[in-house]
């Protein structure tokens, strides 16, 4: 189990009052994510809530034929599945790990059960899913609208927001899938971004060079959707 310090992690738990979190201390364990794990399919019922701390999990939407693209990301600025809270709920999407590390794992019954207790923690459930409902919608106008290299630009800064490393382990497939595109396209884009002394691209690792030359780069939606967590959740990326 979990203590008091530990919760401090995740940037959606500290924003809650200290007897407002400890309805939740005693029900939260610490669980390893390791990279590439599957959390939820959609139609899964969400029986497990998930308050990354050192982790990001990708939800990725899919489609018949098997394709996928990643519609929002939850790091330690959130949680997964956090609707649950309210009433029992089925996934929407596909929730896998993308970079490894740890969460506070808690079941959606002792939630539910404070959630019903805590005014503070309703409000702050409905806040983060207003807040990921408008990172979610974002990602589809960026997805249908904008140039892959801006779009892998702003997947990247989304990584960096959320670790505290300028390093990203990744495989060109898994950033094919984020993205929605072939792997040969995500080997020219990040060809390119690397000429430009922006990233370091070898097998599996990204390396950021210059964030401040990335956020040039990037499209309007990365700090569309940043604000919008920063309004809703004002702890978000401090």
């Amino acid at each position: 189990m979990t203590g008091p310090l530990a919760t401090l992690k995740n940037r959606l738990l500290s924003a809650l009052p200290t007897e407002d979190r400890a309805l939740l201390t005693p029900h939260l364990s610490t669980v390893d994510l390791e990279k590439g794990r599957l959390l939820y399919d959609p139609g899964d019922l969400i029986d497990q809530v998930y308050f990354p701390t050192d982790c990001i999990i990708s939800l990725m939407t899919l489609m018949e034929n098997g394709a996928a693209i990643e519609s929002a990301t939850i790091g330690r600025e959130g949680a997964l599945g956090l609707m649950a809270a309210v009433a029992p709920r089925q996934s929407l999407s596909r929730a896998i790990v993308q970079a490894p590390g740890s969460a506070l794992r808690i079941a959606s019954g002792p939630l539910h059960e404070a959630w019903s207790r805590s005014a503070a923690l309703r409000d702050l459930v409905d806040r983060h899913n207003e807040a990921l409902f408008g990172h979610a919608i974002q990602s589809v106008a960026c997805n249908a609208l904008h140039a892959v290299e801006a779009r892998f630009c702003r997947w990247l800064l989304s990584c960096h927001d959320r670790l505290d490393s300028n390093t990203i382990s990744l495989t060109q497939e898994f950033l094919a899938d984020m993205l929605g595109v072939q792997r040969t396209t995500v080997t020219a884009v990040a060809g390119s971004l690397q000429a430009k002394g922006l990233i370091r691209y070898r097998r599996g690792v990204v390396d950021i060079l210059d964030r401040a030359g990335l956020e040039t780069m990037t499209c309007e939606c990365y700090g569309a959707v940043r604000r919008g967590y920063e309004r809703l959740l004002p702890t978000s990326f401090a």
